[in-house]
């Protein structure tokens, strides 16, 4: 497995509340998580700092090798809850930090599998032969998306587009939702936060995999993403099953 990683501010932000870790867990097994902070400069900062140091910490210190898809679920669940309690716990000790909270997506890539967690609106895709988006959005336009009262180009423009209904930290209590896809040679597993996703669209994406040497593909995306308009932060992680 190959990683590739790039974050980047924008061309607006002043600071950078996006955090990501990717790295080995054995020879066969590769693991990333990428976070989007929210709740202030300070507070968002803090909250996807602390999240993936923490989902982090739990990946590498409870994974085995002998672990199935069952088992790698159960932890990155375990892992999200873990960082939903220290963030939360930091939010009421600190006034300052009141309402902090974060997305995150998980993956951990063992030979041919890959399982993902997911809590907020950063995304997974796969990438093959065709773009796949593995995650759902825990927000409000796509629940309004998936009722019908909003179609994907409305989705777009409208103005709470960026209201997330789960995060990290937010509340007591947090619940990932967990996928499993499977990795051909070649294939590519994508995580992103939305400064990516709403501003480069799903083909353009796909494009940029098909036509450029996998070595360069974040930056291109972070680039275009900028040109796009940058409004965000943009952070892109690459996991690639070497062909």
């Amino acid at each position: 497995m190959q990683i590739f990683s790039k974050t980047d501010v924008g061309r607006v932000r002043t600071d950078n509340q996006d955090a990501f870790l990717a790295g080995k867990l054995n020879d066969e097994t590769v693991f990333a998580v990428v976070c989007d902070g929210m709740g202030g400069a300070n507070a968002g900062k803090l909250a996807s700092e602390t999240a993936v140091k923490f989902i982090s910490d739990y990946i590498i210190k409870s994974f085995r090798k002998s672990m199935d898809s069952d088992s790698l679920m159960k932890m990155l669940r375990s892992a999200i809850i873990n960082a939903n309690i220290e963030i939360y716990d930091m939010s009421l000790k600190n006034p300052e930090l009141a309402g902090m909270g974060t997305t995150a997506v998980a993956a951990v890539v063992s030979s041919d599998t890959a399982v993902i967690a997911h809590v907020g609106d950063s995304r997974a895709y796969l990438i093959g032969e065709n773009v796949t988006q593995i995650t759902r959005d825990h927000s409000v336009v796509q629940s309004l998306i998936e009722s019908g009262k909003l179609s994907l180009e409305e989705a777009k423009f409208h103005p709470r587009k960026n209201v997330i209904t789960r995060a990290i930290g937010a509340e007591e209590d947090v619940s990932a939702d967990c996928d499993e896809v499977t990795l051909k040679k070649g294939d590519s597993l994508l995580l992103c936060t939305d400064g990516l996703t709403n501003f480069v669209e799903t083909q353009d994406i796909y494009k940029i995999f098909k036509d450029t040497e996998i070595a360069l593909v974040a930056d291109k995306l972070v680039n275009l993403a900028n040109t796009g308009g940058g409004n965000d932060n943009i952070t892109v992680v690459i996991l690639t099953k070497e062909g």
